[in-house]
């Protein structure tokens, strides 16, 4: 009876060791460092919309995403307007779909990201806080600091054909938070590779 005790006391903290974030309330603050050395806090975005993409190149789901184009113009499109676009990195060291920081910045390059960031989240520190589950899952945060939007990147949840024909969630909330407008579509379930994690 002990030992089942203590299972179950083992199965709940690794299950409160990943948050669950809510769309409406703050998001939660974070400090974390990029694949170059730069530290980046949330609370020095205020202001400023921000958008974090769990990412892992080696699913299937984020790699058609990329191929296509479709998530370098997603990216394109807010930064260009002021935007924030924070690549959150949560596999574990030791995983073969780890990136080292010069493979990160390497792959960065050879992608054409246009996001603002690559973070090395390979501690999970930042995926678990936010509840960060597939690759990807997509988080938007207002000028005020509230989360607007997380989920599915979009309504298409298959890992082939051009993704910029699907109904895109992200691309909804940016331009509704952008024109000042209340954001459609708050919460959906996101699609994906599991991300990663060290435990």
């Amino acid at each position: 009876m002990k030992t089942l005790l203590a299972a179950l006391l083992i199965l709940g903290a690794a299950g409160m060791a990943r948050a669950e974030v809510t769309a409406g309330k703050p998001a939660p603050d974070f400090v974390a460092k990029d694949v170059t050395g730069k530290t980046h806090r949330l609370s020095d975005y205020r202001g400023k919309i921000v958008v974090l993409e769990a990412y892992n190149l080696d699913c299937p789901f984020c790699a058609n995403h990329y191929k296509t184009g479709a998530m370098q113009a997603l990216q394109a499109s807010v930064t260009s307007k002021g935007g924030i676009w924070l690549v959150v990195n949560s596999t574990a060291q030791g995983n073969p779909s780890h990136r080292a920081a010069a493979a990160a910045r390497a792959e960065f390059a050879a992608q054409n990201m246009k996001a603002t960031a690559w973070i090395d989240d390979s501690a999970g520190t930042l995926g678990k806080l936010y509840g960060m589950k597939t690759t990807p899952h997509m988080f938007v945060i207002d000028a005020q600091g509230t989360l607007a939007y997380q989920g599915a990147i979009d309504d298409r949840a298959t890992a082939a054909g051009d993704p910029r024909t699907a109904k895109n969630h992200v691309k909804q909330a940016v331009e509704a938070l952008m024109a000042g407008r209340a954001v459609p579509l708050a919460e959906t379930k996101p699609y994906g590779c599991g991300v990663k994690y060290a435990d």
